[in-house]
């Protein structure tokens, strides 16, 4: 078939959605914003779809109640628009590791349909996915259609995210703009906890950075350093700044020397204009990216990502708040275990030490640790204690490699905040972690 032949409406394409189908559509960006803004148009002829998203940026009325007898969400990692519609009692978590996320869904189900934005054909006929290839190769190839919403706004990228446009079903011509992630501003304590992570950085090294304003007061903190390389899940507006200053080259690096690599982008315009043609950069299948032996591949690596809650003996909870899904594991345990398998490799887990929080009883706020002696009860454990390396706060470091119980809790207790130190301590005698001789 030919381009044209293949061009469908919105509409059409909405069309070919059945009862107890099961949909599946990129990560963020990625995702089919078209689609996904109308698929609630059809509620009344469906019942039971299923879609599985990502971190999606769109904010679609089928998520409302109204229509939850029409749709279901399965989601791999949640945005606001999933934790709000979490309450309808139709979206569901996935729980997961990233670089296994679209394998075992595979495992488990296949899609009916996928449906994702992509770039404009080529002079070859060659669509890129653009900006994400975390899971969606994969769901293409095992799709029994595939709806392509192709986009002159979507940058052209490489690595293995290119198809050929009679490798789709159905195309859907579109003119959004790509959906970016407003730059967070970091806070006075995110450039001090920058900082303690700088120092510990050195020329060279290959680095990965998750998502916030601790992720970007690293990035701020770099400036001073010399050939840094990337290997990350998540290609951020940080480190486009880090190129045009000449900090990341990737001389140094011991796979794909001088690539950055990662599995999908999200950030600002600049960064989408950065990654457009740009063959420095490889956009390449989640499996691969994020699998602790190929991370570990990478000598000097470094991971830098965020906790919500740490207990006394490293666990750290960073997608829960108690038993209610927040965000979601992606690909934390995957780097952290991955760094710290290089050669010279490190892991970083950053957090603020306090937080302020609603109580319950009286409905004020009231600052609360977050290193705690025990998580919260339902809390989900994202990095498992036998996992975790460097702890950060904007009170110091906390090494945790090869520590023992006892170590843990007191270098742990010594990054909290002050006002909390001699309770941590209390309550750490009293459930057994510590004893007095």
């Amino acid at each position: 078939m030919s381009y044209k032949d293949k061009l469908i409406s919105v509409e059409e394409a909405l069309n070919l959605v059945k009862s107890n189908d099961m949909i599946v559509t990129g990560l963020g960006s990625a995702e089919a914003q078209l689609f996904m803004n109308k698929l609630h148009t059809i509620a009344h002829k469906v019942e039971n779809v299923t879609v599985t998203n990502c971190l999606p940026m769109s904010n679609g009325e089928f998520l409302k109640a109204e229509y939850r007898k029409s749709f279901n969400v399965d989601g791999w990692f949640y945005s606001p628009v999933l934790r709000k519609a979490h309450l309808n009692g139709n979206v569901s978590f996935i729980p997961n590791h990233l670089h296994l996320a679209g394998i075992k869904r595979l495992n488990h189900v296949k899609p009916n349909i996928y449906v994702g934005s992509a770039s404009m054909p080529d002079k070859h006929g060659y669509i890129s996915l653009s900006l994400s290839n975390t899971y969606e190769r994969r769901m293409i190839e095992e799709a029994d259609i595939v709806i392509l919403e192709i986009n002159p706004n979507y940058p052209r990228t490489f690595g293995d995210v290119e198809i050929h446009y009679k490798d789709a079903d159905y195309l859907v011509e579109a003119d959004y703009e790509v959906p970016v992630l407003p730059d967070a501003v970091p806070s006075d304590k995110d450039m001090i906890i920058g900082k303690f992570i700088e120092e510990n950085i050195k020329n060279g090294d290959c680095i990965q950075l998750g998502i916030g304003g601790i992720p970007n007061a690293v990035a701020a903190s770099l400036k001073d350093k010399k050939d840094l390389g990337i290997h990350t899940e998540m290609m951020t507006s940080g480190m486009v700044e880090l190129v045009k200053l000449g900090v990341i080259t990737g001389k140094r690096k011991t796979l794909h020397k001088g690539k950055i690599v990662c599995t999908f982008a999200l950030g600002n315009n600049e960064l989408y204009e950065f990654l457009d043609d740009n063959p420095s950069v490889l956009v390449m299948d989640g499996n691969y990216v994020n699998d602790p032996y190929v991370i570990a591949e990478n000598d000097n690596m470094v991971s830098i990502n965020t906790t919500i809650e740490i207990d006394l003996t490293g666990q750290c909870c960073s997608e829960s708040i108690g038993p209610t899904q927040f965000s979601g594991t992606g690909g934390q345990a995957d780097t952290a275990i991955g760094a710290q398998k290089a050669k010279n490799g490190r892991s970083f887990i950053a957090l603020y030490s306090t937080a302020m929080v609603k109580n319950k009883a009286t409905g004020v706020k009231e600052e609360i640790s977050k290193i705690v002696p025990m998580l919260k009860q339902g809390a989900v454990v994202s990095l498992s204690r036998n996992d975790v390396d460097f702890v950060v706060t904007e009170y110091g470091v906390a090494a945790l490699r090869g520590t023992n119980i006892k170590e843990r809790v007191e270098r742990l207790i010594a990054i909290a905040h002050p006002k909390f130190r001699e309770e941590l301590r209390r309550e750490a005698h009293e459930i057994g972690l510590i004893y007095d001789k």
